[in-house]
């Protein structure tokens, strides 16, 4: 049995948030820690398409850290949506970086973004 997600449906979803991304706009979730994040990692939060457009461009499926299968939100507006968790060596931040988001309808949703605490 093969868990989920698969190879396919992680490209998929990086392929489909690329292209959100792309489109805009972009939500977030929770706008304090992300901003407080943002300046962790030296960006002004205005910067945030740009930046996603350069991060999307580094990932791929063999860079996700989220469960199999995807955690559920339990937040508003995105309520039950998948959680997609992405962990790598970013060359844009020169760090490992932890890259969590949910794809709803035609929306870009931004969970997390931010150093990757989990080997700190």
């Amino acid at each position: 049995m093969i868990k989920r997600p698969s190879a396919k449906e992680l490209y998929d979803r990086i392929r489909q948030a690329r292209i959100l991304v792309d489109d805009g706009p972009i939500y977030l979730v929770e706008e304090e820690p992300i901003i407080a994040d943002a300046l962790d990692l030296g960006y002004d939060i205005a910067e945030i398409p740009r930046v996603l457009k350069r991060l999307f461009s580094e990932i791929s499926q063999k860079d996700y850290a989220g469960t199999r299968p995807p955690q559920k939100s339990y937040k508003n507006p995105i309520l039950n949506c998948e959680l997609y968790a992405f962990s790598w060596e970013s060359r844009h931040f020169g760090c490992r970086v932890y890259l969590k988001f949910a794809l709803k309808g035609e929306v870009f949703w931004l969970i997390s973004l931010h150093e990757d605490r989990s080997r700190k």
